[in-house]
């Protein structure tokens, strides 16, 4: 459901005349603002910089340079300094043959690494090994009891491996979970590993769909291409599925045919309500030699101090990683990131930079953090959402930047979780009125999005958080024609996103002064915004 809110509702919410200014001279001055995104941006996507991958040799520059920023726009170390240690643990996974050979009822296949499978480890350790492990096919993998859902129900998957369709039974039945509409969390590949390891599994196997992912096997390859991170547990993550991976949907025709089973059969009922998961009759011996790494990456933060309510904080992030040098595509194999991540560490900035230039200086205090290892699966947000350096009952709201490149301006605002918090939809109402752009809210998450960068940790520890942009250019013939610099193709996660010259920052910077009208309305107004959403609400609560 999807409902337009236009400029007429901010009558009813009574903004205050001081905050339009304010807001207006920030857009005055586009100039220097562009100046300072376009070439933050040029320069932390620069090959000189390597991708900006955590724990290699570029880290340093990268943190550093970042830290520099914050201190030349006059922000003072977070917690006595800059930086904030998160510890990782970096795991190269080298499959013995590079191949797993799986035998069944109807003979054998071979299936070659990251051509018809990608698998890893997170565990400590240098070596691995499943012996004659038997391979379970668990639907979805899902176990949802508000659902009345479980894959798990009947079948022991303990040291075996559990192989399972990705996304959840909603996107193929809008009667299911919710709908094709909305991926809820049970979708996430993230969660499908967790669930595994609860289960005593000692591998889990998603098979891939372009579609159910919302993201092609290159962006899998990719990711996957060298060394995984994840933070590093006290027990060395064993309390983790031991191994972990994707298939092609080519290679499951492939298990099922040895199976002596219908895949499509076996999709078809998995789909359905009531499914029961089954052994294959299928058994793999997997071996891996592991280059294994441990280590402390960095968050970046700085703050500008409040005033009367210095003790409360507002927080806006970024994160600073991207896929570093992995698999040449086209003879290049640096992936710089410019547009993910390098414009929103470089939109923190330039919002820093408002907040530093206002006459009077905020009642509340404005954290600004650049984060690690968001590539990785959330993991610097991850850490600072479970080891906070300002109390999580204290911080306001967190604004999460990714993706603040090329985009021509926009004629509304389309906001993600309408109805989470109408307490957040009023103020980016508000912000949004001042650029005379009407919101529409969105309730939809088809791809999963809202799971899928930074903020989700923050609303996992019960923090109120704000997914809105700029959407519908304003001019589509020029939109369109401003499309075909890019060839036709999607840059993400691949060495073309890279910075260009004609880059147009006009959207950008009207995202990024959407964002700082939200930040400048609560940082002055002393308000904590409440969630409606019943499961992010209970856990806020349970800080008081």
């Amino acid at each position: 459901m999807k409902k337009l809110v236009t400029a007429v509702f901010l009558l009813l919410l009574g903004l205050a005349p001081a905050i339009h200014a304010q807001v207006d001279n920030a857009a005055q001055e586009g100039i220097s603002d562009e100046q300072l995104l376009r070439t933050s941006i040029r320069e932390l996507s620069d090959d000189s910089f390597g991708g900006r991958k955590p724990l290699t040799g570029y880290e340093e520059k990268t943190v550093n340079y970042i830290a520099d920023k914050f201190k030349a726009l006059g922000l003072q170390p977070a917690n006595g300094s800059y930086f904030q240690e998160v510890p990782l643990l970096s795991v190269k996974t080298n499959v013995k043959g590079n191949a797993v050979t799986l035998k069944g009822k109807k003979g054998s296949t071979r299936l070659k690494i990251m051509d018809d499978m990608v698998l890893w480890t997170l565990h400590a350790e240098k070596k691995l090994k499943v012996s004659k492990a038997e391979l379970v096919f668990v639907g979805f993998g899902i176990n949802a009891p508000e659902y009345g859902w479980n894959d798990y129900e009947g079948i022991d998957v303990k040291g075996k491996i559990a192989v399972m369709l990705v996304n959840d039974p909603g996107f193929y039945d809008d009667n299911l979970f919710r709908g094709k509409n909305y991926m809820t969390y049970y979708g996430r590949w993230t969660y499908k590993y967790e669930e595994a390891g609860r289960q005593g599994a000692a591998g889990a196997l998603i098979i891939h769909e372009t579609a159910a992912a919302s993201y092609g096997w290159s962006v899998v390859q990719n990711g996957r291409a060298s060394d995984i991170l994840s933070l590093n547990s006290p027990t060395g993550n064993k309390e983790l599925v031991a191994l972990q991976g994707w298939l092609t949907g080519e290679a499951a025709q492939k298990l099922f045919d040895i199976a002596g089973k219908s895949l499509d059969d076996a999709l078809a009922a998995a789909k359905q309500k009531g499914f029961k998961s089954f052994p294959l009759g299928v058994t793999t011996t997997i071996e891996t030699d592991n280059d294994v790494h441990v280590a402390n990456s960095r968050n970046v933060a700085g703050v500008l101090p409040g005033t009367d309510l210095k003790d409360e904080y507002i927080i806006y992030s970024a994160h600073w990683d991207h896929l570093g040098i992995g698999t040449p595509i086209d003879g290049d194999s640096i992936y710089n990131g410019a547009g993910d991540n390098a414009s929103g560490v470089s939109a923190l900035f330039v919002i820093a930079g408002k907040f530093k230039q206002l006459p009077t200086p905020p009642r509340r205090s404005i954290l600004f953090l650049a984060v690690t290892a968001e590539e990785s699966g959330l993991l610097g947000s991850e850490y600072y959402a479970t080891h906070p350096l300002f109390p999580l009952s204290k911080t306001v709201v967190n604004l999460n930047m990714d993706g603040y490149g090329d985009k021509l301006r926009t004629s509304e605002v389309r906001a993600s979780g309408g109805g989470l918090s109408k307490d957040i939809d009023r103020y980016v109402v508000e912000a949004a009125a001042v650029q005379g752009k009407p919101v529409t809210f969105s309730t939809t998450n088809p791809g999963g999005g809202f799971f899928r960068s930074d903020h989700f940790n923050f609303a996992k520890v019960g923090v109120p958080v704000i997914l809105a942009g700029g959407s519908k250019p304003l001019d589509a013939k020029a939109a369109e024609e401003h499309r075909k610099l890019w060839g036709g193709k999607s840059t993400y996660h691949q060495p073309s996103d890279e910075y260009h010259d004609w880059w147009d920052f006009s959207g950008s910077l009207e995202d990024i002064y959407l964002y700082y009208g939200i930040g400048l309305r609560l940082a002055g107004d002393g308000y904590f915004p409440k969630w409606d959403d019943a499961t992010y609400k209970a856990v806020r609560e349970a800080q008081k």
